[in-house]
């Protein structure tokens, strides 16, 4: 510990205690104080193998364990020294100061489509602060020309901030601020709309924003980062710019994400919002389309439609804002022995539907049955999905799919259980009387059913495989 002298602005001195080894414990406690080092000191340090790493010391939680040293290399990434190999460690520097995005007017230009990037909170453009060991985010546009100077050549860009929540905490208060929002920026002139957000729930948000904004007459894209902008390896700025691009010149008149395509930086895919899904925890090209094929690639120069099959842009069609939502709803999936009691459960509590991700062509154990009947006959509604996520629920085949067809249990056919979720809540906002639900369930509004899977959609390269290397070898320079 240190002491800090503080000049309060009315003129008091105060001294304030400050901890220099944030979160450090235990032995990698003791291995800083032997050094003299701290933390953000700029250090060099020397493991028994001889090797050398330069960078600064990060902060650690206090949950983590006390072995490591972490240190963010001068290549941007961060790296774990374990105490017991540190030979020397030699601070040459100290950052103390807190990172500032520059930050520049936003150029205009009239010749150029106007933009709005609506903010949820996912990190899009940012630096990292050597103080804190925050990531701060770059949201206005003067902080997002500092970043991202590539912007002023495509638009001219306006931001507002909603909220800035992480995707894990958007709900039904966002869901219905969100679609509102875009709906006032499309009336107040914008030929695009781009939605920054994180992408761990960006799935859920795009399927369910395509039934809140219907007939859209120009592009609304989400877009997000897997990496943050102090990596190397980041896609946040390469995948903000392909956003940008499609909202202000794509031809997609529609809710879709924009991410990564390949792993390379080559281009992004622009992915429709309710067939799309998150397959990857940290891939930067995380993101596929299911039971379909992407709608577009984009890049900083051109784009090539994938498929004609979408709403195009359309300056004089007028939109549809329908922000209504019921949150009691659920997805149950569906595992071995799962027990009746989980069902009567979320009857007693009053939810209001359940999306059942089934396994095969939409099944579960005939012990369920039970509880399933008596939460349909107690007016909550029961739909069907499958858990394989590509292909159909086709409960007529067996006979355990034909009697839950006979207890009620209705099937969606190729709907996403997430894109299912969010269309329950939508349509049970605007009714509960049954026949209706399951009528506008079963009604396709955007692509969330279809009526068949393209053959060359459903591609797995198993790794390991010779033809999958000899692929790879051929395609993949």
């Amino acid at each position: 510990m240190q002491t800090e002298q503080i000049k309060e602005p009315n003129g008091t001195i105060m001294t304030e205690t400050k901890d220099i080894l944030k979160g450090y414990q235990g032995l990698a406690r003791a291995a800083l104080s032997k050094w003299g080092v701290r933390v953000w000191s700029d250090v060099k340090i020397i493991n028994d193998a001889g090797s050398v790493f330069e960078g600064v010391i990060l902060p650690r939680s206090e949950t983590f364990d006390d072995l490591h040293i972490v240190v963010k290399m001068k290549n941007g990434y961060n790296i774990g020294v374990h105490v017991d190999r540190v030979v020397s460690i030699e601070e040459i520097g100290y950052k103390e100061a807190v990172y500032k995005i520059p930050e520049k007017a936003f150029p205009r230009n009239d010749a150029l489509p106007n933009v709005s990037l609506l903010g949820t909170g996912g990190t899009i453009a940012s630096r990292l602060d050597y103080r804190t060991g925050a990531v701060i985010p770059a949201f206005t546009p003067g902080e997002l020309y500092g970043a991202v100077p590539e912007l002023a050549d495509i638009c001219n860009l306006t931001t507002k901030k909603l909220f800035g929540v992480f995707s894990e905490n958007m709900a039904k208060e966002q869901y219905l601020v969100l679609a509102e929002s875009i709906g006032e920026e499309i009336a107040a002139g914008a030929d695009g709309i781009v939605v920054g957000h994180g992408t761990d729930t960006m799935g859920h948000t795009a399927a369910v924003l395509s039934f809140m904004v219907q007939q859209s007459p120009v592009p609304i894209v989400i877009v997000g980062s897997q990496r943050s902008s102090d990596r190397p390896s980041s896609d946040a700025a390469r995948n903000l710019i392909h956003a940008v691009r499609a909202a202000a010149y794509g031809d997609i008149a529609e809710v879709q994400i924009c991410m990564f395509g390949p792993t390379s930086d080559r281009y992004g895919l622009l992915h429709r919002g309710t067939r799309c899904r998150k397959m990857h925890s940290s891939y930067r090209s995380t993101f596929r389309t299911i039971g379909d094929i992407p709608l577009a690639k984009v890049n900083r120069k051109r784009f090539d439609y994938l498929t004609e099959d979408y709403i195009k842009r359309d300056p004089t069609r007028q939109i549809k804002i329908d922000p209504v939502y019921e949150d009691r709803v659920t997805i149950l999936y569906y595992y071995p022995g799962m027990h009746p009691d989980l069902v009567d459960a979320l009857v007693e509590k009053g939810y209001r539907g359940i999306v059942i991700a089934g396994t095969g062509l939409g099944h579960v154990n005939r012990p369920i049955y039970p509880a399933l009947k008596r939460a349909i006959e107690s007016g909550v509604h029961v739909v069907m999905t499958v858990q394989t996520l590509w292909g159909f629920a086709q409960m007529y085949v067996y006979d355990t799919g034909r009697d839950l067809l006979d207890i009620g249990v209705v099937p969606l056919d190729n709907m996403l259980p997430e894109t299912a979720l969010m269309k329950l809540g939508w349509v049970l906002g605007h009714t509960d009387d049954h026949e209706q639900v399951m009528q506008m369930m079963r009604t396709p509004i955007n692509g969330e059913i279809t009526s068949r899977e393209p053959h060359n959609g459903y591609i797995i390269l198993q790794g390991g495989l010779s033809e999958t290397e000899e692929y790879i070898t051929s395609h993949w320079k």
